[in-house]
């Protein structure tokens, strides 16, 4: 591991490369070859130690200084290969440009554009996997991890924003007086009712839990994702006029036809996710001290269980976690897991550390925090005490074989390979399906053989009146996809209504 550089010193760095920068300028415009010669701006980040057994806020953001002379590593293409890696489209050479300039207003009002979660996305999507995973300095370093931290600027301008009392909220345009329904508060939901309601419809948004949010508030941990910027986002949708409804289930409460015919929706987008967790179906599954990710981290993260004096909901007490998976859920739960009492955590994972799907910097981070990876091994049974409880794990030993269809190596298991892992609670991170409840009760919404809603490219499907987009059309994905996956709704949707 790189030796760590503290946050004082990395801001002294910052100060310096800014001060070289701006005499550099002073000169006249910068070459391509000045920019490729400017540093990567390491991200602050808290103590390693310490936020092992905190909530706040891992990744402390970039200074005025860093966001700046990172900006100016930007190479402006003339044909921005990054643009072609993000969902929704964002100009970011056109952001980032204002951010070299320091207008960090523009900057953001230039993402909000395309995207009206900046803070979230900057925290949270898989840049190099996407805009960051196309840049051409990435490409000259043949290393996204080198590319220009286009996530981490986008982060930068959003909280700056917000900070600063520079929130400025979107033109609504007069009343149209069609309602439309949008089932699901996450990223897929939230989407359409911004882009519905700036179009002059009346919106509601029907969400199951007892905040809206989705995934965002749900599944990604305060340590990853403050609750209350996620919050602030969907204030900010009241305020031009979208209304919450939750605790209502619909396929429970209402039908998706009830609403559409009883309470005079002229048009519905489903945005319900993908929450139904996976199993690995092994002997043992059904032990106390066996959680899905999703009910593990939806009692930390919705439901407050980290404080234990308030919540209202309880958390298992377990010394030793053993978690299943290696993405990006699968580190959140790992890392959770530290916060909520676990002396040691331990993943397991089929496959190498190449292979993880989980961001880098998840990775890392997990690391950081002492969790501890067991890799080419994979449980085969859950062991249980005379309560019924899980007191260990029997993994199999794998080695890798040809790649599989994704072109990841294949895991092989190895005979007679079988140990046992000594734990007092395990957490099954291997992804989530889509919950039946809404195909069901609504009669000639078609479905795949997953359970995923069928749609066309702007997302109808196969009933009138009807959208649907996020992870209950593409299977688990992530918050910048779904929010894609919105914007191509929403605007089908004020097509049809303005019909």
């Amino acid at each position: 591991m790189a030796e760590h550089i503290s946050n004082e010193q990395l801001a002294e760095n910052a100060k310096a490369e800014y001060n070289k920068l701006k005499e550099k300028l002073s000169a006249g415009p910068l070459t391509a070859k000045d920019r490729s010669a400017i540093p990567q701006m390491e991200m602050p980040s808290r103590d390693p130690i310490k936020r092992a057994r905190e909530m706040g806020e891992v990744a402390l953001g970039y200074t005025k200084e860093m966001a700046v002379v990172e900006a100016n590593r930007c190479l402006q293409c003339a044909k921005p290969f990054c643009m072609e890696g993000c969902p929704v489209n964002i100009d970011i050479p056109g952001f980032i440009k204002k951010i070299a300039d320091e207008d960090f207003k523009g900057a953001v009002d230039t993402i909000k554009k395309t995207s009206l979660l900046p803070a979230i996305c900057g925290r949270v999507c898989p840049q190099e996997k996407q805009c960051q995973g196309k840049c051409t300095v990435g490409k000259i370093y043949k290393s996204a991890e080198k590319a220009v931290s286009i996530g981490r600027l986008e982060r930068f301008v959003a909280d700056w924003e917000r900070e600063n009392g520079k929130v400025t909220m979107p033109t609504v345009a007069p009343s149209t007086g069609k309602k439309v329904a949008v089932i699901g508060a996450g990223p897929a939901g939230l989407t359409v009712a911004a882009d519905c309601a700036r179009a002059g419809h009346q919106v509601t948004v029907f969400e199951a839990f007892h905040k809206a949010g989705g995934v965002m508030m749900y599944g990604i941990p305060e340590f990853r994702l403050p609750k209350s910027i996620v919050q602030e986002e969907i204030d900010n949708l009241s305020k031009i006029g979208v209304k919450f409804e939750t605790n209502f289930l619909v396929g429970r409460t209402n039908t998706l036809e009830q609403l559409l015919t009883e309470k005079g929706f002229d048009a519905a987008f489903i945005g319900t996710g993908a929450g139904l967790p996976k199993f690995l179906n092994i002997p043992g599954e059904n032990l106390i001290g066996v959680f899905s990710a999703n009910e593990y981290l939806t009692r930390a993260n919705l439901m407050k269980g980290y404080d234990k004096e308030h919540a209202a909901t309880p958390i298992y007490e377990a010394k030793h976690v053993v978690v299943c998976g290696a993405g990006n859920v699968a580190m959140d739960a790992a890392r959770m897991a530290l916060r909520l009492g676990a002396e040691k955590v331990d993943v397991v994972y089929r496959r190498t550390r190449a292979e993880m799907p989980a961001r880098l910097e998840e990775i890392a981070h997990a690391e950081e925090e002492g969790i501890n990876f067991r890799f080419l091994e994979n449980p085969v049974e859950v062991l249980g005490n005379e309560e019924g409880k899980v007191c260990g794990v029997r993994c199999l030993k794998y080695e890798l074989g040809e790649p599989d269809e994704s072109g990841r190596r294949s895991p092989v298991p190895i005979e007679g390979s079988e140990h046992d892992v000594e734990c007092d609670a395990m957490i099954v991170a291997l992804g989530n399906g889509s919950n039946p409840l809404l195909v069901a009760t609504t009669p000639g919404l078609e479905a795949d053989k997953k359970g995923h809603i069928v749609a066309d490219e702007g997302q109808k499907t196969s009933l009138a009146k009807v959208w649907a987009g996020g992870d209950i059309v593409l299977g688990a994905a992530t918050v910048i996809l779904a929010m894609g996956e919105g914007r191509k709704a929403a605007a089908s949707i004020n097509e049809y209504l303005s019909k």
